[in-house]
């Protein structure tokens, strides 16, 4: 694929995953809200003015930005998707609902631009690494054409047609959140009952109950160190858009309700910057616990 590789969207988790990008040999050509980010990121990647200039007749665009509304702005209203060359390769990596993703699809194919939904896992410290688990709805041809730039940033499962991969991402978000809440209580339960909670979270290391939200944000909840991997607030989104795809196949889903609920009472009590793993300050919360310095 010759010409630059346009990037909209450095934060958290865009700007190690365009970093990598770049390092791979790929000219990039990155836009950020706050174009500082861009321009720290340094490696000859070149900071655009405009969703639109990085996107100029670009043969390939990345999207990493925070949610479906923003994806939508960025590339339609902004004019980014029109300014990418014909039949460029559109592939939104951001976290977006299915219905938003079939939505965008529809409006990139309407401009002749091939379509691929590629959210990924593993947080902020997989994309420095460049291990990311990518989940990819498309076109096999699409996804076939999209393999060299998505492996600097991880392992890609093509998981089947344009809205799958947005899907996967949902069925994902409520399995960490869910997991995140039992930890949380688990946790709370064993500082309550006069365990060391450090030393519960080793022993379950060892058996069943072992888990990468137990190995890392058991560890977090314990030291009580909530500087966002992934912030509560989009947890939230996730949850919520998972419970609309639910309600739209006629599922109900309690756990996947009541964890939304959790979040959203964590997100209302000025805990949306937070860490998701931060959920064990909602049930010290309910439970008149003040929380450990």
């Amino acid at each position: 694929m010759t010409g630059p590789v346009a990037f909209l969207g450095t934060g958290l988790m865009g700007g190690p995953m365009c970093a990598n990008l770049a390092r791979s040999g790929v000219t990039v050509r990155a836009w950020n809200r706050s174009p500082q980010k861009v321009r720290a990121l340094g490696g000859g990647i070149a900071a655009a003015a405009s969703p639109a200039a990085a996107a100029a007749q670009a043969r390939a665009c990345i999207v990493m930005l925070s949610d479906g509304p923003a994806c939508r702005k960025v590339l339609f209203d902004d004019g980014a998707a029109e300014a990418l060359a014909p039949g460029a390769l559109l592939i939104v990596m951001s976290s977006i609902g299915h219905g938003e993703a079939l939505e965008l699809a529809a409006s990139a194919e309407a401009l002749g631009l091939r379509w691929v939904d590629a959210p990924v896992s593993g947080g902020t410290a997989a994309a420095a690494a460049g291990t990311l688990s990518i989940m990819a709805g498309g076109r096999e041809e699409d996804i076939a054409a999209a393999q060299p730039l998505l492996a600097p940033m991880g392992t890609t499962v093509h998981i089947g047609p344009a809205g799958t991969g947005a899907l996967t991402k949902l069925i994902n978000q409520i399995t960490v959140a869910s997991t995140i809440a039992a930890v949380s209580e688990a946790l709370l339960l064993a500082e309550a009952g006069g365990a060391e909670p450090a030393r519960v979270r080793e022993a379950l290391m060892g058996g069943f109950a072992s888990s990468r939200i137990l190995e890392l944000h058991g560890k977090r909840m314990i030291d009580r160190h909530y500087v966002p991997g992934g912030p509560a607030k989009y947890q939230l989104k996730d949850t919520r858009a998972a419970r609309a795809v639910a309600a739209s196949l006629g599922l109900e889903l309690p756990v996947l309700d009541l964890v939304d609920g959790l979040f959203d009472e964590l997100v209302a009590h000025r805990g949306g910057d937070l860490d998701h793993a931060a959920l064990m300050i909602e049930l010290e919360r309910r439970n008149g616990i003040a929380g450990r310095a």
